[in-house]
């Protein structure tokens, strides 16, 4: 039987993307040391994004962009990635498993597991290819714009990104429904 884990990664932050994954893992094929990527070291992580898309039967990273979020808003973009990142597997799953407490709409067999990127390989391993793709995104957008901090704080609303936001200004890929956003787009009209 073939599980498709799913997991997400960049809910909270104030840019960019929700970045989703799906995985398919081979147990014939095992990879030592899936764990919840936020319980792993960045270079952990680095090193089983690799295994993963070496020895999975099948993944996929998909995403719900910044005018999906502000459009939808951050659940029903996330539940759109989702969906995205299971429909592109090249292999159809006889269950999905999603790393939360609610299914995104799909025709397959879901179910919602809370906590399950510790619980079941196939969401960790998803949570992995999530939060890296994620990372890469943000430190990409770290070289366009350093005085953002991207690389540090992952676009998060930390101490330091508010005061960035508030000397820098608002760059076109923040999401302009997220309260602090909001705050310096209304102030500075």
């Amino acid at each position: 039987m073939y599980i498709a884990g799913v997991d997400e990664a960049g809910r909270g932050p104030l840019i960019g993307s929700v970045v989703t994954a799906a995985v398919i893992l081979d147990p014939n094929n095992p990879i030592e040391g899936l764990n919840d990527s936020k319980k792993l070291t960045a270079k952990k992580r680095e090193q089983l994004f690799l295994e993963i898309k070496q020895k999975a039967l099948s993944w996929s990273i998909a995403e719900a962009t910044h005018e999906e979020i502000d459009q939808l808003n951050i659940l029903q973009a996330t539940m759109l990635a989702m969906k995205r990142a299971v429909e592109t597997l090249s292999i159809t799953p006889q269950l999905v498993r999603i790393d939360g407490n609610r299914c995104p709409d799909l025709s397959l067999a879901c179910e919602a597991v809370i906590g399950g990127d510790a619980l079941h390989q196939e969401i960790s391993a998803a949570s992995i290819l999530a939060k890296v793709t994620r990372d890469h995104q943000m430190q990409e957008l770290d070289i366009l714009y350093p005085q953002y901090g991207f690389a540090k704080h992952n676009g998060y609303p930390t101490k330091a990104h508010l005061e960035a936001m508030q000397i820098y200004g608002i760059l076109p890929m923040y999401r302009r429904n997220y309260k602090p956003v909001k705050l310096l787009l209304a102030q500075s009209q």
